[in-house]
Formats: structure tokens, sequence, C-alpha cells
């Protein structure tokens, strides 16, 4: 987890392999900006990073699957495209 003791917001700018993600307090200070290569592991220990349930907003786009499986494990309150059935 990281310093910042209070609530956090992620933003997650999705691509084919790879992602940023932007992590900020809910009075738009930036807390850190990370890009990673699209995996799982690297996805989850970035969420981690966040707190406990941060409000997570992802970029609607194809290939989107795999990251939200991702965030639904890892228990976030979160803003995205809901999988259909």
């Amino acid at each position: 987890m990281s310093e910042y003791d209070g609530h956090q917001y992620v933003g997650i700018d999705l691509h084919r392999r790879r992602s940023v993600i932007v992590r900020q307090t809910a009075d738009c200070t930036q807390l850190s900006a990370v890009r990673i290569a699209n995996d799982p592991v690297a996805l989850g220990l970035q969420i981690e990073q966040a707190g406990s349930c941060p409000d997570v907003v992802v970029e609607a786009t194809y290939g989107w699957y795999w990251a939200v499986d991702v965030l639904q494990a890892a228990g976030p309150r979160s803003t995205w495209p809901t999988r259909w059935a």
C-alpha cells in the first residue's frame, strides 16, 4: 500500500500490450502514474497500492475483459463495462 492513507481513485488507460495506471486523491493530487505490461499480476500489484476499496475506472476498449476479471477478484469499487453473460 502507498504512504497515502486516504481514499484513492484509479484510472486505467488500457492498451493492447501496455497500460497506464494513474492513482490520485479526491482533490486530484496525483499519487502515481505507471506504465505496466498487460499482465494480471502487474495489474493486481498496482491496484493493491491503492489501498482498500479504491474507486477504479477502466477505459472501455477492445480487450478489457482480462483487466476487469483481475479487478473484480481484487474487490475495489469500480466503474467498468458489465460483462455480458
